[in-house]
């Protein structure tokens, strides 16, 4: 057993979370045994608590990519679990990080390593998935930003108000703003915006499920500066819809522009505090300090992007100097970071995003609930667990961390039953017998790639998938299966989704109306009484509602064996000593901002210290 040395200062509670910096020295990996332990003091003892939240209601993004959605880090002992999988665990070391201390710096290039190239950073169009999204941060400012209490402030906006029921939005944007083309930040700009992307057939299935037609007056202009969002429904928590991919606002000049060249998808103009330079795919894409930003102008030179598919190569990188920094939620690679460069700076979340496997209901054999339940029961869950989160990982049964108020102790996620697996393929085979061989169930598993990690969690599933089902493997670049996940080209896939902070807003994923030919409910699962849940959720003030709603979501959800959980994904983003400032952005009334999720950050104000 590898013994353990590791330092855990709680940079600050979010709210309902709390975000831990580690530096790591070397771990002890207790099989089946989880420093989540350590997540739960850390709430304690960070004076926060952490519950279940990411961002995103608008990306069609959140998909499984390094490790399967494998987490991170950890280090200390291990107590008995407790509810929820969760368990405790001691800090051997505990600091507070400041960097109040460390003089800034102008100057400077960032070196950033992600998980898979993109297929573009046009926020109307390309499916942004975490390294898009990391990416669009810099170079786009969103329409709204969450405080470290996951409460939405204003950002490009200067106000957001609602009508008596919530039906109607109106937006007053920020005077004096300019996109990096030159053109003016102002109403038309966010009606073309709106327009272009209700109009995405992919993106635009986040956006025109929840309004009227465009001609029927769902966005209107008010004045130069303020327009006025009509929705179908009441939600009182619409502007956190705008905190994401959804809030990130394009030059019209540059979105006319791209649609007659898609080139110009590769690269994008915002009004953010760095300007792209370059983008060489699957190489480098740059983006340079916006010296004419309208808020503070960035520390930095330039931040530079560098995709890297295995989470194993990135974390050698970054060893070697070639990187400043990267993003994982592979902890292995984390592991090999923390031993060989304690230095480094570990940043850790697991309040976002879960991992799970997704099945198709629109297709053979996952339109069958038997072979849903089939697959549930004869997944190895422990075995995943031990062997890809390295029994770090709060094991997930739903959407919420046990510490989320929403979660809901009566939902158990089934796993680890071959035997009920065997018995449940056989009727489905009985009914179905052209969709088996040799009395098991014919299917593909498919996985974004290459990655080692990835490769193995595939064999790992399929080792206990065998004793009812027969696999076939499918592994395509993250963008691709995106888009093939997104027509419902697949049987089953590792993905990450869920956690948003408003997680009304992960009706996205869910609802009936999000259904197509091209569908953001990836799974393509309607449930009517779930809806009406999640439209009650959106409309209401009353928090103790609230609960009770979002309790009886997780249950239907576990009801219809649409995903199968295996646990709360851990994002890291390590960075090399001298990265400093990376938790120190501010809106324009001086809030501090939350510093990372799911593993996108926002460096305008991060420097490298001499």
């Amino acid at each position: 057993m590898v013994t353990a040395s590791v330092s855990i200062r709680c940079l600050f509670p979010f709210g309902g979370h709390t975000l831990i910096m580690f530096t790591l020295r070397r771990i002890r990996l207790l099989p089946l045994l989880s420093l989540l332990v350590a997540f739960a003091m850390f709430a304690a003892a960070c004076g926060g608590s952490d519950s279940s939240a990411d961002d995103e209601v608008s990306t069609p993004d959140a998909e499984e990519s390094d490790g399967g959605g494998t987490s991170e880090e950890e280090a200390p002992e291990t107590t008995e679990a407790t509810d929820g999988g969760s368990e405790e665990s001691e800090a051997i070391v505990t600091e507070t990080p400041d960097d109040s201390g460390v003089e800034e710096v102008v100057g400077g290039v960032l070196r950033i390593g992600i998980e898979a190239e993109v297929d573009g950073i046009n926020p109307t169009g390309s499916a942004l998935s975490q390294p898009g999204l990391l990416m669009a941060n810099q170079v786009f400012d969103s329409l709204v930003r969450f405080n470290t209490d996951d409460q939405w402030v204003p950002y490009l906006a200067e106000s957001l108000t609602p009508n008596d029921d919530f039906t109607s939005w109106t937006l007053k944007l920020r005077e004096g703003i300019s996109f990096h083309d030159g053109t003016p930040l102002d109403a038309e700009a966010l009606r073309v915006n709106f327009e272009t992307v209700i109009a995405d057939p992919l993106v635009g299935l986040a956006v025109a499920p929840y309004y009227p037609a465009v001609d029927a007056g769902a966005f209107e202009i008010v004045d130069d500066l303020t327009v006025t969002y009509n929705l179908l429904d009441s939600n009182a928590n619409f502007p956190t819809s705008l905190a994401g991919q959804l809030g990130f606002v394009a030059s019209p000049t540059w979105l006319a522009a791209a649609a007659e060249d898609p080139t110009l998808n590769q690269a994008p103009v915002g009004t953010g505090p760095f300007v792209f330079e370059s983008r060489s795919e699957d190489s480098v894409t740059r983006f340079v300090r916006n010296e004419a930003y309208w808020g503070t102008p960035a520390l930095l030179d330039a931040v530079e992007f560098l995709p890297v598919t295995d989470p194993d190569v990135r974390a050698n990188l970054l060893l070697e100097g070639e990187l400043d920094g990267q993003v994982t939620t592979n902890i292995a690679s984390t592991e090999t970071i923390a031993e060989g460069d304690p230095t480094v700076q570990n940043l850790l979340d697991d309040t976002g995003d879960e991992s799970f496997v997704m099945l198709n209901t629109s297709t053979p054999p996952f339109d069958n609930i038997l072979a849903r339940q089939a697959l549930t029961f004869a997944t190895p869950r422990d075995n995943y667990n031990t062997l890809i989160g390295l029994g770090i990982n709060r094991p997930a049964d739903g959407m919420f961390t046990p510490d989320s108020p929403y979660y809901n102790p009566d939902v158990v996620q089934e796993a680890d039953d071959p035997d009920r697996a065997i018995e449940v393929a056989a009727q489905y085979c009985a009914e179905v017998p052209d969709g088996c061989t040799d009395g098991k169930i014919n299917m593909e598993l498919q996985w974004s790639g290459p990655s080692v990690v990835q490769t193995r969690i595939a064999e790992i599933l399929d080792e206990g998938w065998s004793v009812a089902f027969n696999v076939e493997f499918q592994e395509l670049p993250q963008d691709s299966h995106i888009q093939e996940t997104a027509f419902g080209l697949y049987n089953a896939v590792t993905w990450r989704q869920f956690g948003a902070p408003n997680p009304a807003d992960d009706g996205v994923w869910l609802l009936c109306r999000t259904i197509g030919g091209i569908s953001l409910n990836w799974p393509k699962n309607c449930n009517e009484s779930r809806d009406a849940l999640f439209l009650e959720a959106m409309a209401s003030t009353d928090e103790a509602r609230r609960v009770e709603l979002f309790k009886e979501i997780s249950q239907k959800i576990n009801e219809d064996y649409t995903y199968v959980f295996l646990y709360h994904t851990i994002w890291a983003t390590s960075l090399a000593e001298n990265v400093k400032g990376v938790c120190n952005s501010q809106s324009p009334e001086g809030e501090t901002l939350r510093c990372t999720l799911n593993g996108r950050m926002w460096y305008d104000n991060t420097f490298l210290a001499e």
